[in-house]
C-alpha cells in the first residue's frame, strides 16, 4: 500500500511539473529533427533518381545511401544529445517526455526496418518495403501528438495531422517511384521546417 501511494505521489508530482511548465514550452531537440529530415530526405531523393534512372546506381549503392544517411545522422545525434544534456531546459519533465517519444520513434523505425528485411528475405519479395514511408510518417504523427500535449505548442497539431495525412498519401502512391519525392518533401515539411522553428523557439520566447 505504501509503495502504491509513493508511486501515485510521483505521478502527481510529474503531472504538476508538466503543468507548471505551462506557457514556456521546452525545446524539443529541433536540431535532431533537422538533421534526420535532411539526411533521410536526401537519401529518398537519391533512391527516386535511381528508380527513374537519372542516376546509374545499383540497388546496393542505393542501400548504401540509406546506410550513409543513418551513419551521418547517428554522428549528429551523438553530439547533439551531449549538447542538449548540458542545458537546464533539457532536464524538465516536458523535455524528457518528448525526448522519450522521439526516441521511441527511432527505435520503432529500427525494429521496423529489421522486421521488413526479414519478411522480404523470407518471402523473396520487396513488396513489404512499400509500406515503410507510410508507417514512419504515422510514427512521426504519434510523436508530434505527444509533443503537442506536453509543450502546448498549437502549431505542432498541424505537424501531427500532416504526418498522418502524408502516411495515407504515400500509401496511395506506394507503387509509383515519385512516392520517394513525396516522402522527401514530407520529411522537409514535417521534420526539417518544424525543427528549425523549434530551434528558434527559445530565442523568440526570451
Amino acid at each position: 500500500m505504501n509503495e502504491q501511494i509513493s508511486v501515485l505521489k510521483n505521478d502527481l508530482a510529474f503531472m504538476r511539473a508538466l503543468a507548471q511548465e505551462g506557457r514556456t514550452p521546452p525545446p524539443l531537440g529541433g536540431a535532431v529533427l533537422v538533421s534526420a529530415g535532411a539526411f533521410y530526405g536526401l537519401a529518398s531523393v537519391v533512391q527516386w533518381a535511381a528508380m527513374v534512372r537519372l542516376l546509374p546506381l545499383s540497388q546496393s549503392m542505393v542501400a548504401g545511401s540509406w546506410l550513409l544517411a543513418t551513419v551521418l545522422f547517428m554522428i549528429c545525434l551523438f553530439f547533439l544529445k551531449r549538447r542538449l544534456a548540458r542545458t537546464a531546459s533539457a532536464q524538465t519533465p516536458g523535455s524528457r517526455a518528448v525526448g522519450l517519444a522521439w526516441a521511441g520513434v527511432g527505435w520503432s523505425i529500427f525494429a521496423l526496418f529489421a522486421a521488413v528485411a526479414i519478411v522480404c528475405w523470407r518471402t523473396h519479395s520487396g513488396i513489404p518495403t512499400l509500406l515503410l514511408p507510410s508507417i514512419i510518417l504515422a510514427l512521426y504523427g504519434a510523436a508530434w501528438t505527444v509533443a503537442t500535449a506536453v509543450s502546448g505548442l498549437k502549431w505542432t497539431r498541424l505537424a501531427a495531422a500532416g504526418s498522418y495525412a502524408m502516411a495515407l498519401v504515400t500509401a496511395w502512391m506506394s507503387v509509383d517511384p515519385s512516392v520517394m519525392l513525396v516522402y522527401a518533401a514530407a520529411l522537409v515539411l514535417l521534420a526539417v521546417i518544424p525543427g528549425i522553428v523549434l530551434m528558434r523557439q527559445p530565442a523568440s520566447a526570451a
